[in-house]
């Protein structure tokens, strides 16, 4: 294989000396977590003949590493993903062994890879070198994930992995990042990634974060605050204290930020939240109520839907300047917002029609066209990511529904029901979505235990995800990376 350099446009690198296995240093990512190097290894350590034997093996048609995702639902994909040797032993050997289990429990929770049993691997080496991959053939293993940790002085860590197709006995990926210690389950998610991306051939989401409410407290006087964790439930933190109830977080595209709605001095607005710093500021200064932002794709603005005496209306506010511009002057409720990948139509619901519906609608305004015709009401849409999909909620009778369809409302599927379930949002790359479920309280009332879910698009795969609290409003971030 060709040898390339990862690029992450957001950082500028540093001018440091590079050599085949010491890669040059790069900056990964907006928050700058990554401060070392993510350079491909990508010549496999294969000399003379067996080197000639794998090319001459590709030539013929050996078998190619990417799997089709569908094919992978039906029969997940059997990975070996040994520990990654520390080579001294003590601190590194467990920190190789701690980050194969972050990698084997991201690629199995996501249903599309099945992680051969560690107690099958016996005396099987983890090193970077060459695997004996007709031992790792007997085990029934398709991919392998080997490599190494060491430790770079005060603090630092270099992790080196590699991605194997055992069949063709041919090398996917070498990798090797360096960072700071702290940091290493962030290389463990960039590493899931890689191995998702390679063998499906579709960018993976574990580089990701979650933004949600978390809710605790007496069911009369519930206590609301925005918190965050990684997409594994690991890392979180409470960002606010719960003096103001929050509401309804989504994440800036490009920056650190979120924008939420907040019931700060009685008077419920949307706000903005610095993650780096802390600091909020109300966006704009309306005369009703203002709810349910969401940004455009570029960043520059948000589009949020305003109270008035008749109802309510979709405003968009560009974030330089702060001028508002209103969307929507129906006279009926018209809410949640949310725009297309593209950022050329915006999709939102509204009763204008008797019902609540969903409607799409160029970007700057103008005619509205509904979407939804099932039975039920719909509520909360949100786009994918690629464009294809609009999911939703949809209340019929006394239940709540996720349910996803085409932009032009054809093709409607629900892909989970339940007693309440609200509030959905797409993975970066639009394979899955999460939302909140709630149990009935106390005589069947609301008020029971609420908590994030998680399933793929195509309606399998549905798992609860931990958080300390009671949780709900969850949003995705796009990948850190």
């Amino acid at each position: 294989m060709t040898s390339e350099t990862e690029t992450m446009p957001t950082e500028p690198r540093p001018d440091l000396r590079s050599s085949p296995l010491a890669p040059p240093l790069l900056l990964l990512g907006r928050r700058r977590l990554v401060a070392g190097s993510a350079a491909l290894l990508a010549k496999p350590l294969l000399a003379g003949r067996q080197a000639a034997a794998q090319q001459a093996a590709a030539v013929a048609g050996a078998p190619s590493a990417v799997i089709d995702v569908d094919r992978a639902r039906a029969d997940p994909i059997p990975i070996a993903i040994p520990p990654l040797s520390g080579g001294g032993g003590g601190d590194t050997d467990k920190l190789g062994r701690d980050i194969a289990g972050v990698i084997t429990n991201n690629l199995a929770r996501c249903g599309l890879f099945r992680p051969i049993d560690p107690a099958a691997y016996g005396n099987a080496p983890a090193t970077a070198e060459v695997p004996n991959f007709p031992n790792w053939k007997a085990l029934g293993a398709q991919a392998l994930v080997t490599g190494k940790v060491a430790g770079e002085g005060a603090d630092k860590v270099r992790v080196e992995f590699r991605l194997w197709d055992v069949l063709p006995q041919t090398q996917i990926q070498g990798t090797a990042y360096t960072t700071t210690l702290g940091n290493w389950r962030r290389i463990a998610h960039i590493i899931s990634d890689v191995i998702y991306e390679r063998l499906l051939g579709e960018k993976g989401y574990f580089d990701t974060r979650i933004v949600y409410i978390a809710n605790s407290g007496p069911r009369t006087r519930r206590i609301k605050r925005l918190a965050i964790m990684d997409q594994d439930g690991e890392n979180n933190r409470f960002l606010t204290d719960g003096t103001s109830m929050a509401l309804t977080p989504r994440f800036h595209p490009t920056r650190d930020e979120i924008a939420f709605m907040s019931y700060a001095n009685n008077r419920p607005r949307v706000y903005l939240f610095d993650l780096g710093n802390g600091h909020q500021q109300v966006l704009g200064d309306f005369r009703g109520i203002t709810l349910s932002p969401r940004f455009s794709p570029d960043g520059n603005s948000v589009v949020m839907a305003q109270t008035d005496d008749a109802g309510s209306s979709i405003y968009v506010v560009d974030l330089a300047s702060r001028q508002s511009h209103r969307l929507t002057d129906s006279g009926a409720i018209d809410v949640s917002p949310c725009f297309s990948p593209d950022g050329s139509q915006i999709v939102f619901n509204s009763d204008r029609d008797g019902n609540q519906q969903l409607y799409v609608m160029a970007s700057g305004g103008g005619a509205a066209k509904r979407i939804s015709f099932g039975k039920g009401r719909y509520a909360t849409p949100v786009w994918s990511p690629r464009g294809d999909l609009v999911a939703f909620t949809r209340i019929s009778g006394d239940t709540f529904a996720i349910g996803v369809m085409h932009p032009d409302g054809t093709g409607e599927r629900i892909l989970s029901e339940s007693w309440y379930v609200e509030g959905p949002t797409f993975a970066p790359n639009g394979r899955v979505l999460m939302f909140w479920r709630e149990t009935p309280g106390p005589g069947t009332g609301r008020g029971g235990t609420a908590r994030l879910v998680s399933i793929d698009v195509t309606g399998f795969n549905e798992r609860e995800i931990t958080t300390p609290t009671d949780a709900s409003d969850p949003a995705w971030s796009p990948l850190l990376s």
